[in-house]
């Protein structure tokens, strides 16, 4: 089994990648908190318990850190995830409720009993894992695989025209994070699925489509372009019908800012990378983040070259493979969505 511990904040992307990993047998939800980004803390934490249990994964624990980025004001995206985070989907109520833990303490305490053992995927502003290591400055050390989706290098922003969306949010806990594993081994270096690969995986109404075909849905799943913004699913899986109105919320999106009838989902790929099932390769690079110029806060920058002279924090994602995403994606939890039903 994998041991999971998971900051999210459940976004369309983050709700993808959690209904994928909770597809896989052998992955084991330790625990999952909520940092603020594209909805408030309290609104990840409902999306991300709802989400859960709609993919038969109850009684995981979901904890509350940070309200708010270390030292300024949050920024929300109702725009880009809808006023609830999840697009057009209207969730069931979650029946478990809110732990009662700090997010930080939480990741300290998991970290402190499995060292070396746990996973951890961030596809969250980084706030909380931040906090958390201003708790425990071995974090780095105690954890095991480490996944950070964020940064923008040698590509176009997504917020400004050079910073990421996660990194923009919170640019001075990035600043923090990537500063604490400067000088760790190799293999303990965050592996960091920038905007440069994961807008490489652009999910389109075809695999919608398909996800339903594997779901065994009884009628075809067409969310298309001619079709009116805001119309609901009728799927007969849930978690088919529930994910398909998020993705239309986020097809539209990108279709109003000129990318296209398709969504950027940047999250599933990190979820595939933590889990070990997506094809990848990565750089060597330290990395460090813009927190003073007005023009470029939240910009991350990649050395590769080692000018700084600064030892490398960070392995950064250079190559993928869209198509094997998608087969991986549409296969499991097409099959997660057949067994619900």
């Amino acid at each position: 089994m994998t041991k999971l511990l998971l900051d999210v904040d459940t976004g369309i992307d983050d709700a993808l990648a959690l209904a994928y990993l909770a597809s896989l047998p052998d992955m084991e939800f330790v625990a999952v908190t909520a940092s603020p980004g594209n909805v408030d803390a309290h609104q990840v934490a409902r999306n991300t318990l709802a989400m859960l249990e709609l993919c038969g994964r109850t009684g995981v624990e979901v904890a509350v850190g940070a309200f708010a980025p270390l030292s300024i004001p949050l920024v929300t995206t109702p725009e880009t995830h809808g006023p609830q985070g999840i697009g057009h989907a209207v969730l069931p109520p979650p029946s478990g409720t809110v732990s009662a833990q700090h997010a930080a303490d939480l990741w300290v305490e998991a970290a402190r009993a499995h060292p070396g053992e746990l996973t951890a995927l961030i596809t969250a502003p980084l706030t909380n894992f931040a906090l958390a290591i201003r708790r425990e400055p071995r974090l780095p050390e105690l954890l095991g695989k480490v996944v950070i989706m964020g940064g923008s290098f040698y590509h176009q922003g997504n917020t400004t025209p050079t910073a990421e969306w996660n990194t923009h949010v919170d640019p001075q806990a990035a600043k923090e994070v990537y500063a604490a594993y400067r000088g760790l081994p190799v293999d303990r270096l965050p592996i960091v699925c920038s905007l440069d690969t994961t807008e490489r995986i652009e999910l389109r109404p075809e695999h919608v489509l398909r996800l339903a075909e594997a779901a065994g849905c009884s009628e075809r799943e067409l969310v298309l372009p001619k079709q009116p913004e805001g119309l609901r699913s009728t799927a007969d899986s849930p978690l088919v019908r529930h994910l398909s109105d998020a993705l239309r919320f986020y097809f539209e999106f990108h279709r109003l800012y000129g990318q296209g009838y398709l969504a950027h989902v940047h999250d599933y790929f990190a979820a595939g990378v933590a889990a070990g099932t997506l094809d990848y390769a990565t750089r060597l690079a330290t990395v460090d983040v813009e927190v003073e110029s007005p023009l470029l806060m939240g910009t991350t920058v990649a050395d590769y070259r080692n000018l700084w002279n600064h030892p490398p924090n960070a392995r950064i994602v250079s190559n993928n493979n869209p198509e094997q995403a998608f087969g991986e994606l549409i296969r499991s939890v097409g099959g997660l969505a057949a067994r619900l039903r």
